[in-house]
């Protein structure tokens, strides 16, 4: 029979703790993500005299989260849009976006949203609600979103998560109601959403 020693004691468990601890699987923890610029879509449409919907999209963005893989928790979502950005395929259209009839971009140069809560409701679907700001205008806004994809990127050693997100928001809630009331440009403004984000 093996004697244990007070110090032979002390070693012997200093190693069972360590295997124990070992043998318990690494938790992952949150990663700081940023949006890649050149993988960053942000699409919306007004109705045109009720004809039809209009079509525009804004060229320049960044942002970033916090993002657990395992949780699948989502946290410290913060958006930046550069209103001057707006393009529809038409320069004077865009340049009336711009007026202060719209975006009023001369006086508030970003559209921001930071995110205030996020609820998953599936293991790749959810809700993200935040403060968008928009001609000096902050309301509450929820996207539905959906993570599409999560893993090492083919190209580049990268680790990149890609998302979908929809909303609907009244430019009225914004101070935005330029032809509101004849009904020329519709109030309703469907915003589509495309990113890929890369870990840091």
């Amino acid at each position: 029979m093996v004697s244990f020693t007070p110090v032979r004691f002390a070693a012997f468990s200093a190693l069972v703790a360590s295997l124990a601890v070992a043998a318990v699987p690494a938790h992952a923890e949150p990663r700081s993500y940023r949006i890649d610029p050149s993988h960053f879509s942000i699409v919306f449409n007004a109705m045109h005299i009720g004809y039809a919907p209009t079509w525009g999209l804004f060229l320049k963005g960044e942002g970033g989260f916090t993002y657990d893989e395992e949780t699948r928790e989502l946290s410290d979502l913060s958006v930046a849009i550069e209103a001057g950005s707006v393009f529809s395929n038409d320069e004077r259209r865009d340049g009336h976006l711009r007026s202060g009839d719209f975006l009023d971009a001369e006086a508030h140069p970003s559209i921001t949203f930071r995110m205030t809560e996020a609820e998953a409701k599936t293991e790749t679907t959810g809700t993200v609600t935040g403060d968008l700001t928009l001609r000096g205008v902050t309301r509450p806004v929820t996207l539905d979103v959906t993570l599409n994809k999560i893993g090492p990127y083919p190209f580049g050693g990268t680790y990149v998560i890609g998302i979908s997100a929809n909303t609907t928001l009244k430019r009225s809630d914004f101070d935005m109601t330029y032809a509101v009331e004849n009904g020329l440009v519709g109030d309703e403004v469907s915003i589509r959403i495309g990113l890929e984000a890369i870990r840091d």
